[in-house]
C-alpha cells in the first residue's frame, strides 16, 4: 500500500512538471507573438478583479500563473507613458471587486487621475460593487474614473468601515492551553488573540483611530471626485448599500449598463478602428516611464521578514522577505557603478527581529557608500517592515499604508494539560538548566521569565533607538508614538515616522532631488536581484534547465507539501535513509 501511494505521489509530481513545461513553452510562444507593433489606436484595458501584485520573481511557474497580471510598478509606469502616447486613446477597466489593498488602491487612483490630465477618456465598469458584502475599496478605486457604469442588477456597497477581530482565549481555556506571552508595549496587540476575550482599551483605541483615518481619506477623496461635500458623502455612506438605480440618482455612477453595452458605448466614443490592448501587454511592448535614464536600483521587500532566502509560492501569489536575498541585492546595487541610488519597495507586516536588523545594516552601508536610499511602503510596513525602512534617507507611505508597530512580542504556549486531557503524556530529559526555556511542556521559571523580559526590553530599546537615529528624533519622542502602535501613513507622517505621502512617483521625485537631477529627468529602475522575462530564462537556459532550477522545484514541492505531509502522517509513505524518532524532539 505504501509503495503504491508513493508511486501515485511520484506520478503527481511528474505530471506537474510536464504540465508546467508545456505551459512554459506555450507562454514563451505567446510572448514572442506579443512582440508586435502596437496598433495606431488602442484602448488600454485592465481587469482589476484579478490580483495586482507588487512583483513576479524569476520563477517560471510564477510567471505562468501570473500571465497578464500587472504589477503595481507597471500599472503606474505604463499609465504615465500612455498619457503622452498618441496611439492610446483611452482606458477601460473592470473594477467590481478590486484585488488590491487600501494603499495600492490609492496608488492606482493617483495614476489614473494623472492619466486623466491628458484629456483621454477613462471608463470603469462593474457588475456590482459588493454582492452580499462591502464594496468600499472597489468603488473607491472606480471613483477616480471619468465614467462609471454599473450592471442594472448591481449595487454600490458603500457601508463604512469595520474591524472584526476573533479572540480564542475561551477556546484555549477549554483546551487547557495557556499562553505565556509578553509585549512591548500596550499597543502591541497581536497576542491579544490568545490572551484576551475582547478588545483591551488600548487595542480598541488604536483600531478605531486607524479606521477613522481610513474613513476620512475615503470620504475626502470621494467628495473631491464626485464634487460633493464630505458631509454629503457621509450621509450617502450611512444609507448603504445602495441599489443601482439609486446610485445613478445620487450621482455615484454615470449609468446602468451591461458589459456588452459598455463596450458598445466605448467603441462609439473611440471609433471602430480602436483596438483593445491589456495594460500589461502595452507595458511589455511599449515599456514604461521607468525604462530609461539615470540608473536606480529597485529592491523589493515583500512578505514576512525571515532569515535566509526570499521565497515565493506561485499557488498563493505570496512570499517572504528573506534577509539573505535582500541583503545581497543591496550589496550588489552598491557594487554596481552604474547604480546611483536605491528605491526600496516594502510591503511587509514584519517578522524576524534578527532578519530585519540584517537588512537595516545593509541600508546603512548603502547610505555610507554614497548611494541614497528611498523607501516606499505599500499596503503595510509594520514592525519589522518598518524596521527595514526607518533608516532610509527618505521614507514614503500612501495615506492609507498601515505602518509603525514599533515594538516586540514573543512567548510560547503551555500545552502539557491539553495533552493530558487527550490521554497523551510527555516525559522529559534534559542537560543544562535552560533546556526547557522554549519548551511548550514547561513554564518559565521566575529566573527565565525575568530573562525573557530582559530580552524583550533589549529588542525594544534597540528598535526605538535605531528609529530615533534614522528619523532624527529623540528616543523619548519615538517611544511616545511607538509602544507597538500602528498608524495610517498620514498619521505616521504627522508624527515624524514618514517624510512624504505617495508611491513610486514620489519615490522617483525624491530620488531626483537626492541626485540633483532635473524635475523631469528620466530614471531607469533596475530590479535587484536582476529580473528576467520567461522568454529570457528559456532562451538562455532552455526549458529543462529553467524547470530544473532548484528554487523553482522547491516552489512546486512547497505547494504540494500539505499533500505529502498528510500522506506521511497516516503512514502511507516512508523515506528510506532517514533516521527518525517520532514524537521526540531535540531543540
Amino acid at each position: 500500500m505504501r509503495k503504491r501511494v508513493g508511486r501515485w505521489l511520484a506520478w503527481i509530481g511528474g505530471i506537474v512538471v510536464v504540465l508546467v513545461g508545456v505551459g512554459v513553452l506555450l507562454l514563451v510562444i505567446a510572448a514572442l507573438k506579443d512582440e508586435d507593433e502596437i496598433p495606431n489606436q488602442v484602448i488600454l484595458t485592465v481587469n482589476f478583479e484579478k490580483q495586482v501584485v507588487e512583483y513576479v520573481p524569476d520563477n517560471p511557474i510564477a510567471m505562468l500563473m501570473n500571465e497578464d497580471v500587472p504589477t503595481l510598478r507597471n500599472i503606474v509606469g505604463a499609465l504615465d507613458k500612455a498619457a503622452t502616447d498618441e496611439r492610446v486613446v483611452g482606458l477601460l477597466v473592470r473594477a467590481g471587486s478590486a484585488q488590491m489593498g487600501f494603499a495600492q488602491i490609492q496608488e492606482v487612483r493617483d495614476a489614473v487621475l494623472s492619466f486623466r490630465q491628458s484629456g483621454k477618456p477613462t471608463i470603469a465598469y462593474a457588475e456590482t460593487f459588493g454582492e452580499g458584502g462591502t464594496g468600499n475599496g472597489s468603488y473607491y478605486l472606480a471613483s477616480a474614473f471619468e465614467t462609471i457604469y454599473l450592471q442594472p442588477s448591481g449595487d454600490v456597497g458603500l457601508t463604512g468601515l469595520r474591524a472584526e477581530h476573533p479572540f480564542v482565549k475561551g477556546l484555549l481555556d477549554t483546551l487547557d492551553i495557556e499562553p505565556r506571552m509578553a509585549a512591548r508595549y500596550e499597543y502591541k496587540n497581536a497576542m491579544n488573540l490568545f490572551t484576551e476575550e475582547g478588545f483591551t482599551e488600548s487595542h480598541r483605541e488604536a483600531t478605531e483611530v486607524l479606521l477613522q483615518s481610513m474613513y476620512d481619506q475615503i470620504v475626502g477623496d470621494l467628495a473631491t471626485a464626485l464634487k460633493k461635500t464630505p458631509d454629503h458623502i457621509k450621509r450617502i455612506i450611512d444609507q448603504g448599500p445602495i441599489l443601482g438605480v439609486d446610485a445613478v440618482a445620487l450621482g455615484l455612477v454615470s449609468d446602468l449598463a451591461y458589459r456588452d453595452e459598455v463596450y458598445d458605448r466605448a467603441q462609439a466614443k473611440w471609433g471602430t478602428d480602436a483596438e483593445y490592448l491589456s495594460l500589461s501587454k502595452y507595458a511589455n511592448n511599449a515599456g514604461t516611464t521607468f525604462d530609461e535614464g539615470t540608473e536606480v536600483a529597485l529592491i523589493y521587500g515583500v512578505g514576512q521578514v525571515t532569515r535566509g532566502k526570499s521565497d515565493y509560492s506561485p499557488a498563493s501569489g505570496s512570499g517572504n522577505m528573506g534577509s539573505d536575498t535582500v541583503a545581497k541585492a543591496f550589496r550588489d546595487a552598491v557594487k554596481d557603478d552604474g547604480i546611483k541610488a536605491i528605491v526600496f519597495r516594502i510591503d511587509s507586516p514584519g517578522g524576524s527581529y534578527v532578519a530585519s536588523d540584517a537588512i537595516w545594516r545593509e541600508v546603512e552601508k548603502a547610505k555610507a557608500a554614497g548611494k541614497p536610499v528611498i523607501a516606499t511602503m505599500g499596503n503595510v510596513a509594520a514592525s519589522g517592515g518598518y524596521f527595514v525602512a526607518m533608516n532610509a534617507d527618505k521614507v514614503i507611505a500612501q495615506p492609507g499604508t498601515i505602518t509603525g508597530s514599533i515594538g516586540v512580542l514573543a512567548g510560547k504556549m503551555l500545552t502539557d494539560a491539553f495533552w493530558k486531557k487527550l490521554g497523551v503524556t510527555w516525559d522529559y530529559a534534559h542537560v543544562g538548566e535552560s533546556a526547557y526555556f522554549w519548551s511548550s511542556g514547561k513554564d518559565f521559571t521566575p529566573e527565565q521569565w525575568a530573562q525573557f523580559n530582559t530580552w524583550l526590553d533589549r529588542v525594544y530599546v534597540d528598535f526605538t533607538q535605531k528609529a530615533a537615529d534614522g528619523r532624527g528624533m529623540s528616543r523619548e519622542d519615538i517611544h511616545a508614538v511607538a509602544k507597538g502602535r500602528v498608524w495610517t501613513g498620514v498619521d505616521a507622517k504627522n508624527r515624524g515616522l514618514v517624510d512624504e505621502l505617495g508611491g513610486f512617483q514620489m519615490a522617483l521625485n525624491l530620488t531626483r532631488e537626492a541626485l540633483d537631477l532635473g524635475a523631469d529627468a528620466p530614471i531607469e529602475l533596475r530590479v535587484f536581484p536582476k529580473e528576467k522575462t520567461l522568454v529570457e530564462l528559456v532562451l538562455e537556459n532552455g526549458v529543462i534547465r529553467t524547470l530544473s532550477n532548484a528554487d523553482v522545484l522547491v516552489g512546486v514541492i512547497k505547494d504540494l507539501r500539505p499533500v505529502f505531509q498528510a500522506a506521511r502522517a497516516v503512514g502511507l509513505t516512508h523515506q528510506p535513509g532517514v533516521v527518525e524518532m517520532r514524537n521526540l524532539r531535540i531543540e
